[in-house]
């Protein structure tokens, strides 16, 4: 269970991209809509690299391990109530069928079987349910950070794209890497690393925890 569960973890590189936009909204004139103002600033563009801050936010790590430890109780509990149907199934070997031991031990293991795949699914459940807010919890906190940065700083736009050198070794990550939206870009346009710098300051000092270091 733990391994198709926090598989979905991997997926952080592919999360929905990341886009901050301003823009104002001009007043009804005459009955009908008047066209939207432009802003009489420049357009500013930045880059964030999203599968980079997820791996090296701490709060992120915090969590996930918080996660793999409910999970790992969640399978010790899951052992046990296995190995208890295992020796009650030895056990009615023992019982003459059709008597009334036999009967009494087949209906304790249909319902302790019962109890079990129930376990089962409440488990798998609330894990899928509490990684999603995980990641809920962590895109809001890079959201609002990425608006905080990009308000000061006079960006307009915050585009998703892949910082990773291309992969000359596989054939396919190779065609995947010429295929990213973004083929140039200035270095002091990628805020990827000013955000998880943040963002791990903000959470050590919530969190009475050192920040993690940079990669």
């Amino acid at each position: 269970m733990k391994k198709s569960i926090l598989s979905a973890l991997a997926v952080a590189a592919v999360l929905s991209c990341l886009g901050v936009a301003w823009s104002q909204q001009g007043a009804a004139t005459g009955g009908a809509a008047a066209p939207a103002k432009s802003s009489s600033a420049p357009h500013k563009v930045a880059l964030i690299d999203m599968a980079h801050v997820f791996k090296n936010y701490s709060k992120f790590s915090m969590l996930r391990e918080d996660l793999k430890a409910k999970i790992q109780v969640s399978e010790d509990e899951a052992k046990q109530r296995a190995t208890a149907l295992q020796e009650l199934q030895a056990k009615m070997k023992n019982f003459k069928e059709n008597s009334d031991d036999f009967n009494a031990a087949e209906q304790q293991l249909a319902k302790a079987s019962a109890e079990f795949e129930a376990f089962r699914r409440a488990a798998q459940r609330d894990f899928l349910k509490e990684e999603s807010q995980i990641y809920h919890t962590v895109y809001m906190d890079v959201a609002d950070a990425v608006a905080k940065y990009a308000n000061y700083y006079n960006y307009t736009l915050v585009i998703r794209f892949n910082s990773e050198e291309l992969d000359t070794d596989n054939a396919q990550k190779l065609i995947e890497g010429m295929n990213r939206q973004v083929v140039f870009h200035r270095a002091e346009d990628d805020i990827t690393l000013s955000v998880t710098d943040y963002l791990n300051k903000k959470f050590g000092a919530t969190a009475g925890k050192p920040t993690a270091p940079r990669n």
